[in-house]
């Protein structure tokens, strides 16, 4: 079988340069691929034909009004020309989206699920989702370039597997990339909810623009995401972010991860709703907590505040370490709102030194449970291969 003829290697170069850089113009595209300006110009009226390519025009600055001629056109991947998918693999919920290449949501759903214990079902649960999402949707099934998922578990990067069965025993048996490659026929890339999160508050959220941000995931676990120089900080092989398996307490509680005393046994969402439940009731939830707390329940507010304290003097040494200018405080507990900010920044005053300190922002993130969806959505089109497209 023959390989891709001259044009089509050309055609790919082109795409795969507009995806990684545009939007874009002619002469960045010639730069950019080492391809002839005939060539390039050739392969873009062709492209544009197959609907692969788009082409905008910015609107002219004010000081530019008084110019003859209109703006220059800028040249882009066509959004449209293909979807990925997102999975979050929440402790106790499967959240499945899927994007257009720019990352806007088309469709989401959610199932609740005892995720950490029904790891097969979890799965299942997502690749039903996603199929059905696109079927819905009318999307071309071979339009599904790839998909992300976020899962509450260190990731190896390499592999995509879980780095510790401690943390989520029901899925040490289960690879979440292979398997879903296997049932979903496209490459999947998996990673830690609270990384995650991180790149979705920066590319879209409260961190948007920011270079060097901490993000603090507060849910059932806790989970921390580095955003260093703009970029994704995931260690040697992927295991950073385990901030809730920080020993604050060596007599306290055995953990899940089967040490004592880590900082989720003391601020997780569970161990703060087993504090409520003989004053509330056995249902009580972080949302009805949250609203005792806004009517001038003490205790509610004590808990809340006390939990943001000490995940901030824990973030506190990270803060001396990376000296980020922003702090996120997102997950379940950020219900809690300004008690559980507030918390933070208290915590953070208590281990980080001043210098680190003068020029940090604490604030809440603003996607909600929506970040690890969306980071999970993100890191899918960061892997996409939008080349293959022109080979179908």
């Amino acid at each position: 079988m023959s390989g891709p003829s001259t044009r089509e290697r050309s055609a790919m170069r082109v795409l795969d340069f507009l995806w990684r850089q545009g939007p874009v113009n002619r002469v960045d595209v010639v730069r950019g691929t080492s391809l002839s300006r005939a060539t390039v110009s050739k392969l873009i009226g062709e492209l544009q034909a197959e609907g692969l390519v788009a082409e905008r025009r910015e609107s002219a600055p004010p000081a530019a009004a008084g110019r003859i001629g209109r703006p220059p056109a800028l040249l882009e991947l066509n959004p449209e020309i293909g979807a990925v998918g997102g999975v979050d693999f929440g402790h106790s919920s499967v959240r499945v989206g899927i994007a257009d290449l720019a990352g806007r949501l088309i469709a989401e759903t959610g199932h609740e699920l005892d995720v950490d214990n029904q790891a097969e079902r979890a799965i299942g649960l997502a690749v039903s989702s996603i199929e059905a999402l696109i079927a819905d949707s009318d999307l071309a099934r071979d339009r599904l370039l790839g998909v992300g998922a976020a899962i509450s578990a260190p990731v190896l990067r390499d592999s995509g597997s879980l780095a510790d069965a401690g943390i989520l025993p029901g899925w040490s048996a289960i690879s979440p990339k292979l398997e879903l490659e296997r049932r979903l026929g496209v490459p999947v890339q998996v990673g830690n909810d609270a990384n995650l999160g991180a790149l979705a508050e920066v590319r879209a959220g409260a961190a948007r623009g920011a270079s060097n941000v901490v993000y603090l995931m507060l849910s059932s676990g806790i989970g921390g995401g580095l955003v260093l120089d703009g970029s994704l900080f995931t260690g040697h092989s992927g295991m950073t972010g385990e901030l809730g398996h920080v020993i604050v307490d060596p007599g306290g509680r055995v953990c899940r991860c089967g040490n004592r005393g880590c900082l989720e046994t003391v601020a997780g969402a569970e161990r703060l709703l087993d504090r409520l439940r003989p004053l509330h009731g056995q249902d009580v939830t972080l949302a009805a907590a949250a609203q005792l707390e806004r009517d001038g329940d003490d205790g509610c507010r004590r808990l809340f505040g006390q939990a943001g304290q000490a995940v901030g003097r824990v973030a506190g040494t990270i803060c001396n370490l990376v000296n980020p200018e922003l702090v996120i405080v997102g997950g379940d507990l950020i219900v809690a709102g300004d008690t559980l900010v507030d918390g933070v920044r208290e915590g953070l005053r208590a281990t980080s030194i001043p210098a680190v300190l003068r020029d940090l922002r604490v604030v809440a993130a603003t996607l909600g449970d929506r970040a690890e969806l969306l980071g999970a959505i993100g890191l899918a089109i960061a892997e996409a291969d939008v080349a293959a497209v022109a080979r179908r």
